[in-house]
This record gives C-alpha cells, sequence and structure tokens, in this order.
C-alpha cells in the first residue's frame, strides 16, 4: 500500500532539486494509489522480500521488532524498492511480451531465417 504522506517534508534539504520528488507531490492521492495496486502480487512479493532482506526481519512469532532508521537511510531504502519496483516491472512486461509473441503462430521467428 502506498502512502503518499512520505512525499510531505518538513525541510527541503536537496528536495528543491528533486524534479521526481516534485512530480509525485503534484500527483494526486488517487493517482499514486492506483498506481501502487497496479504492481502484480509477484513483483509486490519480491520487493517485501527484498525489503525484509534488508531489514533483517525475524519471525514475528518468536520476536518482537521495532526498526529506527534516520530519514536519509529511511529515503535510501524507499528509492531502492521503487528503483526495484520499476526493473521487475519492466521484465514483467518484456516476458508478458515475448510470451504472447511466442504464443501467436503468425508473429514466431524462424531461428532459420535470422542471419546473426
Amino acid at each position: 500500500m502506498f502512502n503518499p504522506e512520505f512525499l510531505t517534508t518538513d525541510s527541503n534539504d536537496g528536495q528543491e532539486g528533486n524534479r521526481l520528488i516534485q512530480y509525485l507531490q503534484d500527483q494526486s492521492p488517487d493517482v499514486l494509489q492506483r498506481v501502487a495496486k497496479s504492481a502484480s502480487t509477484d513483483i509486490q512479493d519480491i520487493i517485501r522480500h527484498n525489503v525484509q532482506g534488508l531489514l533483517g526481519m525475524l519471525p514475528a512469532e518468536q520476536f518482537e521488532m521495532k526498526v529506527s532508521a534516520s530519514r536519509d537511510n529511511l529515503a535510501s531504502l524507499l528509492a531502492s524498492a521503487m528503483m526495484t519496483g520499476y526493473f521487475l516491472r519492466q521484465m514483467e512486461q518484456r516476458k508478458e511480451l515475448e510470451e504472447s509473441l511466442f504464443a501467436d503462430e503468425s508473429m514466431a521467428v524462424d531461428p532459420n531465417d535470422l542471419n546473426l
């Protein structure tokens, strides 16, 4: 679930020049929510596993954990998760495109026709 409040900040240290943050701040919460929900469950699972690995998650049944981080470190973690999400979505789209091309007999490429 996407929380648009992470975009609000008390200090603008280095934020004036960050066009991505400015762009995100200009978007309505509804748009941001729709984009966040558009990620497949596979992508969400991979990102969740990645973030848990970075944070060193222990089993909740056996441990009560509290994680503290500086604002900068948390921003870096968020940026990493976002970039991972973008990369995974592009790879997912590429996989879907390849699957649809290979499934369509008329679009199939004969390896013998390739002059590589």
